[in-house]
């Protein structure tokens, strides 16, 4: 009876130390590679070429999410505004919403299934085939050769396509406005200027930093510490993107809460 009632609480204990392992492995990546940077020990054309890679090639799927997203929301928007006699809030909820939150959550959540799972993919394969062994070997750190250009390239990148997620949004969902609700462009702009201020897009953007943060440690830490050949590899990338996107949120909540309450 007693083992019985021991299994559960072994099983809990387990679950809980290998996240608290977990936590840990990730901390001393951030400290690593923050320490890495402090020093000044960056790999500029790497990060220039990770920029490109994890940012760039990125903005696509960035800009026709938001474009989406953005006319989604002023279409529901525009129609109740009209029924209700309250046309004139329109741009500005459109705004509102895209600046402090859905702009910046959709684009770490975007880059997260894209660019995350192709540094956990990659860097797991590299660890599958010895290469960052080999690094090691020679003397060279995998973390200053492979995880500060990534970091660097997505804390520069990422505000700049949340700002092009932004403008993208609200250019579409004023578009749908008139289309729908024949609300003319100048009130729904001046909707905008009337709801937010440049404060509320800087935050926005201030979110982005964490979100990059996340994406790149975990899509490393994953792909770094990948066991079991192709198949690990595989596992890695779809836990790096999932676990990604759970802290996004999470972290989108408690930023907010900490930025805009």
């Amino acid at each position: 009876m007693r083992s019985l009632e021991a299994k559960p609480l072994e099983a809990i204990g387990n679950a809980t130390l290998r996240i608290l392992e977990y936590a840990g492995g990730l901390a001393a990546l951030a400290a690593d590679s923050a320490a890495l940077i402090l020093r000044l020990r960056v790999r500029v054309l790497e990060t220039v070429n990770q920029a490109y890679l994890l940012g760039t090639q990125s903005a696509i799927i960035v800009l026709l999410t938001s474009l989406f997203t953005g006319m989604v929301i002023s279409l529901e928007a525009a129609e109740q505004a009209v029924q209700y006699g309250f046309a004139q809030v329109v741009g500005g909820g459109v705004a509102y919403t895209t600046a402090r939150e859905l702009g910046p959550m959709l684009t770490g959540v975007v880059v997260a299934g894209r660019a995350g799972a192709a540094i956990a993919a990659e860097l797991g394969s590299m660890v599958v085939t010895e290469q960052v062994e080999a690094l090691e070997a020679l003397g060279l750190s995998p973390t200053r050769m492979l995880v500060v250009p990534r970091l660097l390239g997505l804390l520069l990148t990422l505000p700049i396509l949340t700002i092009m997620a932004d403008v993208i949004s609200v250019t579409g969902g004023m578009w749908v406005a008139q289309l729908v609700a024949n609300i003319s462009r100048q009130e729904f702009i001046t909707s905008i200027h009337q709801a937010i201020t440049m404060t509320d897009v800087a935050k926005g953007l201030f979110k982005t930093l964490f979100f990059a943060v996340i994406i790149v440690l975990v899509g490393c830490y994953q792909g770094l510490t990948t066991r079991g050949g192709a198949a690990g590899v595989g596992k890695a990338t779809t836990f790096s993107v999932v676990l990604s996107i759970i802290l996004i949120f999470i972290s989108n909540f408690t930023l907010s809460y900490l930025l805009f309450r």
